[in-house]
């Protein structure tokens, strides 16, 4: 009877890892510190353990599988994904079932190796990154699956020089054409309730067209109406009340974001003003929620369905070898109560 070979779970066992840790550990992977990686590899050596050529042969197989991971957004609250991701995975789901493959949809923390967890384990063919949190964060792990040449592909910001391949959102042009029709609607003094910080790129782009745009009017951006918030109703909320305690007149809010925008609305209506006669409200992303607030929300939507179909079409092509660019789709506005006319 021929003695069993040792296993990666062996050695995980005697070193006290998990068996991806183990895996990571014996391709040096930076994302194991060094006393780890010495001592699974000593423990390897102990055993005289031998990588399974079989098994790594049978990575280069097919899954069919593409995985969707959604990363934490300490921006939205409890749940941590934004909601506009939500009709987004809905196009996902039905793209890749009509292109016959499956889908394995994870929710993500940055703590997690993304490539040894979905393609290294041979879970799945490809990934599609939904969210983000910080970019600055992020844009180290796409790094890193570069280097391992994994195959995936974001929805995000199309920045220069950034790894992968990215789709995303006219966020400048989007945003230059709400706060032109602010601006169309008499008003002049335009907050906008947003982070622009480097770990909120697309929040960053919305505000230099909402500059481009006052700019195009021959309006002189004033800082001060410019405040800070993450993603949520809550952050909006008390963004509003800030710009409110400043002192400072302002006839239009122009949130980063849906969910910011209807928080805004129910500070303003809380310092006694009035939707949209004494102020005009305008979110972004279309939200299913925008259509349902008293008064409606106009804002700029995106086209979630067509992205989602891109998502999947781009990664497939990824995964035969094609090599592709990253490219932004347009947004349209969707004007409603919240924009009611001029005064």
């Amino acid at each position: 009877m021929s003695e069993r070979k040792p296993t990666s779970f062996d050695i995980a066992y005697r070193a006290g890892v998990s068996q991806a840790t183990v895996s990571r550990a014996l391709r040096d992977s930076p994302l194991v510190n060094e006393e780890t990686r010495r001592r699974v590899q000593e423990i390897a050596r102990e055993l005289n353990y031998k990588v399974d050529k079989n098994a790594r042969n049978l990575r280069s197989q097919k899954t069919r599988t593409v995985a969707l991971l959604l990363n934490e957004d300490h921006g939205t609250g409890d749940s941590l994904i934004n909601p506009f991701f939500l009709s987004m995975v809905a196009s996902i789901i039905s793209a890749t079932a009509d292109r016959n493959y499956d889908l394995l949809v994870s929710f993500q923390q940055f703590s997690e190796d993304w490539h040894a967890d979905y393609e290294d384990a041979n879970r799945a063919d490809g990934i599609i990154f939904l969210g983000y949190g910080d970019y600055t964060t992020y844009v180290k792990k796409l790094n890193h699956l570069d280097e391992q040449d994994a195959h995936y592909i974001t929805w995000g910001p199309v920045l220069p020089g950034q790894p992968g391949v990215s789709i995303g959102c006219d966020n400048y042009n989007g945003a230059r054409k709400a706060v032109a029709h602010l601006l169309s609607l008499g008003r002049r003094d335009i907050a906008f309730v947003g982070g622009i910080g480097e770990g909120s790129p697309e929040f960053k782009r919305r505000y230099e067209g909402y500059c481009q745009a006052l700019a195009d009017a021959g309006i002189t951006v004033n800082p001060a109406l410019q405040i800070d918030a993450e993603t949520s109703e809550d952050a909006g909320y008390h963004a509003a009340l800030a710009l409110h305690e400043r002192g400072l007149r302002f006839d239009a809010v122009f949130g980063a974001s849906d969910l910011i925008a209807i928080g805004a609305m129910k500070a303003v209506e809380e310092a006694g003003k009035t939707i949209p006669d004494d102020v005009a409200i305008m979110g972004f992303d279309d939200i299913p929620m925008a259509a349902y607030t008293h008064p409606p929300l106009s804002t700029v939507q995106q086209n979630t369905k067509l992205a989602g179909e891109l998502l999947v079409d781009s990664l497939l092509k990824l995964m035969e070898g094609e090599k592709l660019e990253s490219f932004l789709i347009p947004a349209e506005l969707v004007i409603r109560g919240s924009c009611g006319g001029k005064r």
